[in-house]
This record gives C-alpha cells, structure tokens and sequence, in this order.
C-alpha cells in the first residue's frame, strides 16, 4: 500500500509539473499577470487559490465578459430604506466598496437628476449618495485591483430637478474628469480590453454612441435586445406575484446562458418584489426566497458561463459560489 501511494503521488506531482511547465510556455503577451500564465488552455482556469479583490486575474486576456459569471447588485447603491414603511427601498447591506471587494462586478446605479447632477435614488428615496461617491469607490478599487473591470448600468432614476441640461450631457461631465477610467464602445469586450475600466451598460438614451446600449429596455419581462453586432438577453422580472415563477425565469435564463455560443450578454436579474396588502411592495419577500435557491444552484453547478446576475442583498459566499464557476 505503501508503494503504490508513493507512485500515485509521484504521478500527480509530474502531471501538476508538465501541465504548468505546457503552460508557461504558451506565447504570452507583456500585459499577461502570473495568474494567467498558469492558466489552463480552456480560458477560464487558474491553479492559484482565488481572492474575491482580483479574481478576474485567473482569467485570460481573451476572454469574452460575455462568457463569464458575474455576481452582481441590483440597485446597488440602494442602502437606505422608506422612511415609514420597511422592505420597499432598501436593497443592499454591502457599500459599493464592500460589494467589489466581495467579487461583485456588475452595478446597477440609479440616478436622479438635480441641479445638474447625479443623486443616488431608489424610486424617490434619496440614497445619501451622489455618483462621484460611486465613482470614487471604483476609481479606487480599480486603481488597486487592475485585473479587474465592472459593467456599470446607468438608469436615470425619479424625476429631474432645476436641470439646465440633458441627463446625458451631465454623465458625459462625469466621465471626462477620468477618461481613461472608461470604456465607452459599443461592442461587447474581451476582458484585455477593459481591465482597469468600468464599462457602460447604458440604459438612457444618447445622441452618440456610448456604451453597450440597453436603452430599449423592456418592462417588468424576459427580452432580447438586438444591436448592430451585439445582442443581449435580459431577465427583469421585477414585479414578482410567485416566488417559483421568478425562479423559473431565472434558471431558465442560466441555462440558457450556459448553452449559449453566439456571444450573446445574459443579464439576469435576480431581484425583485412582491406587493403585499395595499400593493406596497416588498423586497425581502422575494430575495429570501431566491438567494436561498441560488445558492443551491451553484453548490451542485460549479463550472459554466451563467451571464450577469444583478442581486439583492448579495453576500460573500453567494458572490463566491458564482465566481468560481470560472474556475
């Protein structure tokens, strides 16, 4: 017995040692990280234990974002709820920051516009924070965690106030305080292409290209949207009357995105509400049913590309879960 387990763990150590010596020697470009370079030829694979900060270090250059599982927050900014009645405001427990750091990818922002400027709202509640403070927690993150990018939807939120211009002539003043922060084409990525950058999800409209344009967004459904050479498929099933139909468009959406090789982005909102007596509507209803079942999915699904998951109440061990599916 003795001497067959040394064998056997003489195998496995040459099979580690030629699968590693294969890989460094695959032609590598000057911007490849150490992580990459021990990167299995399948794209997605990394030998090296995984931290949430910089997990998209593990992954190559090459890659699609489309062909990735992104955990992210629906919302996200949205950590202040009604003042009255509980459970119709109030999204996430995470801070923008926290949320990145617990491998989060994907934010959803919601902004009013006031004075010329973006205020963070979830309907009419005022998040007490404005979007140079969403922008400063992914300016910073970035600037420590260059492997990483993160799809950014921007939403015009609540009704405009004492502006003097269009909402999208005020994003446009954002940005160019920190152009090189951002990637503004049309076109879904590879990862090389927007590490270190956040890359719009535009849901407003614009006189010029900018972004990946989600602007004929449909409401409260499952659909597609068909753009000169990108297509993405979204699940927002927001007003949630059934906890098992929500979570039958949601894993129908995950499967599909698995099966998918036609390069199409999933955006699979995981979110949503359930109005109670009055209709008021209430979050938690929905998201302790869902996470629950998430979390289940991806304990038995652990490889695959499920697409943009945009959650409520997202937590690290959820977040985790899905990012290791790329692993």
């Amino acid at each position: 017995m003795k001497r067959f387990t040394a064998i056997t763990l003489g195998v496995v150590t040459a099979s580690i040692f030629f699968s590693c010596a294969n890989d460094s020697m695959m032609e590598r470009d000057s911007n490849e990280n150490p992580m990459a370079s021990l990167a299995k030829t399948s794209n997605k694979a990394s030998l090296l234990p995984i931290a949430m900060n910089n997990w998209m270090s593990g992954l190559q250059d090459n890659i699609s974002i489309s062909k990735i599982s992104i955990p992210g927050t629906h919302d996200s900014g949205a950590r202040v709820d009604a003042p009255v009645v509980s459970g119709t405001a109030k999204t996430q427990d995470l801070s923008i920051a926290e949320q990145l750091n617990a491998g989060v990818r994907f934010l959803d922002i919601r902004c009013r516009h006031i004075d010329n400027a973006f205020a963070i709202h979830h309907g009419s509640i005022y998040q007490n924070m404005n979007f140079d403070d969403v922008l400063n927690a992914c300016y910073a993150f970035l600037q420590s965690n260059p492997s990483e990018t993160i799809i950014m939807s921007v939403k015009e939120e609540y009704d405009a106030s004492n502006t003097t211009r269009s909402f999208e002539q005020t994003f446009d003043s954002y940005v160019q305080k920190n152009p090189s922060k951002w990637d503004l084409g049309a076109n879904i990525p590879t990862l090389s292409a927007v590490r270190g950058k956040i890359k719009l999800l535009r849901r407003f409209s614009s006189g010029t290209t900018k972004g990946i344009n989600a602007s004929p967004w449909a409401d409260n459904t499952t659909f597609d949207i068909n753009n000169s050479g990108v297509q993405l498929k979204v699940q927002d099933y927001y007003k949630v009357t059934n906890n098992d139909d929500k979570w039958n468009g949601i894993s129908s959406l995950l499967n599909e995105a698995k099966n998918d090789t036609n390069g199409k982005l999933f955006v699979n909102f995981t979110s949503g509400y359930k109005p109670g007596i009055f209709g008021i509507p209430s979050i938690p209803t929905v998201s302790n049913n869902i996470n629950p079942r998430l979390k289940t999915f991806f304990q038995t699904n652990t490889q695959g590309s499920y697409g943009v998951m945009p959650i409520d109440f997202v937590n690290a061990e959820l977040s985790e879960l899905i990012v290791k599916t790329n692993f």
